[in-house]
């Protein structure tokens, strides 16, 4: 029995070609047998050279044809390539190929879409095998009970995606972990494989696919910004070596929060630099609050509200941008079908109310994050993973803190709110946005705090100096560029769940360890 393995590109043309010729042969041949293969085309070039190695062949082309020797033990004898196997064919059973060149092509295409099919089916199964590990951090916290909900419901992950959950807190949350766990459990959720609770610092992250950091609070007193600020490294320090250490190279970490959420985000880059690439920070809920406000300032919907840009700190100094807001569905003299929206900046003609009202509403907000409460919070970090793993509303801006490169001007290293889209398990920052310059006094104002939050953190500089300029506000709607200097932020920070703590930059050991496991952990 004669046994031939076809393997190639899956859309080379030559490889359909070869293997509809093959197919025939084994329809009317009963001693010919064919075993196909298709690879990715980016993949390609890598599994062609191990084949050649391992059975010491040179072949550089697509396809690959070899002969199984059945009768002599199944050793592998090449052939060669396309032309090869056509003379073979010719040669020993008076067969050849007619296929013209364009439905050569075609049928590659076909093949191509059929092995991503195929791919994509198989990934399904894997995650049906070996469920995505998610990991949330500080898990006592009200968020993560509005959390749970929204991460079992399939919506963020897949249907076909099964998921273990582990609680992350320390021991003195326990008793309240465990009924959450109970709860979770009566939920009976078709993509929920498990959940359970990990008190034990030395055993967090294990094989993590994502973790989600959620505020750490304490009833502990704190004295100073500057306490406030150096509280966050010892913690930070913590997880970033516990993540490097033992989860997923693939490790996705997602920050959210309403206290210092930029300055976490950063440390943990620094801490777990191998994986800083994949650590983001959640704007959404600042998002979310400004688009509330000019919902029922407009009195619509507030999903009808769409491209709000957040700049900036997303906890502190930020910039609510208008200039690419739009609203759809709205009812008013001119209306279109589902696709057509207005400009908000031209639906609003108070003037004074965006200038002043609006930015006093926004401004205790974020100062004070009284309406950032576990359901806005929670919604906020599902929609954000819904959106890394399964992209972002075609032609939408989505606001996110993610490490600046130099974009727009910001200064690099420092973990900035930004525009940018969804895409392909990643994001892309949207550099070629129009009409969207920021003046180098707002952008001053807004990266100074970050920076020098940054230096006190690390010790770089021992007292917190805000930036310093005429009038104060918090957040600020940007409605013409002559307006500017009517505009401008506040230095106002949370400091609620603060931890007074000695920054160090000392190596992890078991007393830190041992830090963590005793501190006292509240719910915000």
């Amino acid at each position: 029995m004669a046994k031939f393995v076809i393997a190639g590109r899956a859309d080379c043309p030559y490889y359909a070609k070869a293997e509809l010729l093959a197919d025939y042969l084994q329809k009317n041949l009963p001693d010919f047998r064919i075993h196909k293969i298709t690879q990715h085309p980016e993949v390609w070039e890598e599994w062609l050279k191990g084949v050649c190695e391992m059975n010491k062949w040179s072949h550089k082309n697509s396809p690959i044809i070899w002969r199984e020797l059945l009768d002599r033990g199944g050793k592998s004898l090449l052939l060669g390539g396309y032309n090869e196997f056509l003379e073979h064919a010719q040669l020993y059973y008076g067969v050849t190929s007619s296929m013209t060149t364009q439905l050569m092509m075609v049928i590659a295409q076909e093949n191509l879409r059929a092995h991503i099919e195929k791919e994509q089916e198989e990934e399904a199964l894997k995650g049906l095998i070996n469920p995505l590990q998610v990991w949330i951090t500080s898990a006592s916290a009200p968020a993560c009970y509005n959390l749970i909900p929204i991460l079992t419901s399939g919506e963020v992950f897949g249907m076909h995606t099964e998921i273990s959950i582990i609680l992350f807190d320390n021991e003195r949350a326990e008793e309240r972990l465990k009924t959450l766990v109970m709860e979770t459990q009566e939920l009976a959720s078709r993509v929920l494989r498990s959940v359970s609770i990990c008190t034990k610092v030395e055993e967090a992250f294990r094989q993590a696919h994502v973790v989600i950091v959620l505020d750490d609070s304490t009833d502990q007193e704190v004295f100073s910004l500057e306490d406030c600020i150096r509280s966050r490294v010892p913690l930070c320090r913590l997880y970033g070596y516990l993540i490097e250490k033992n989860a997923h190279d693939s490790v996705r970490v997602i920050v959210g929060g309403k206290t210092f959420v930029n300055l976490k985000t950063v440390l943990l880059m620094r801490y777990a630099p191998n994986i800083a690439h994949n650590i983001i920070a959640v704007a959404l809920g600042v998002e979310g609050e400004a688009k509330a406000l000019l919902a029922r300032k407009l009195k619509t919907t507030p999903a009808y509200i769409k491209d709000v840009i957040i700049w900036g700190n997303i906890s502190g100094n930020n910039y609510v941008d208008l200039r690419k807001t739009r609203v759809y569905r709205y009812e008013s003299a001119i209306w279109g079908p589902l696709p057509y929206s207005r400009p908000v900046l031209n639906l609003i003609f108070d003037s004074d109310w965006v200038k002043r009202e609006s930015v006093a509403i926004l401004k205790n907000l974020t100062a004070t994050g009284k309406q950032f409460g576990g359901i806005l919070a929670a919604h906020s970090i599902a929609t954000t993973l819904k959106y890394w793993y399964h992209g972002s509303p075609p032609g939408e801006i989505v606001s996110l803190g993610v490490l600046s490169e130099g974009q727009f001007g910001i200064p690099e290293g420092i973990v900035f709110s930004m525009p940018v889209k969804f895409e392909n398990g990643t994001w892309v920052v949207l550099t070629d946005l129009k009409d969207i310059e920021i003046s180098e006094k707002i952008m001053t104002r807004m990266t100074s705090d970050l920076i020098q939050e940054k230096l006190v953190a690390l010790g770089d500089v021992i007292n917190f100096q805000p930036y310093q300029s005429g009038r104060k506000s918090s957040m600020y709607f940007d409605i013409a560029a002559d307006e500017e200097k009517d505009l401008a932020m506040s230095d106002a920070v949370d400091f609620l769940g603060m931890i007074p703590q000695n920054m160090s930059e000392k190596p992890l050991n078991q007393e830190s360890i041992n830090d963590f496991e005793g501190k006292t952990v509240e719910p915000s």
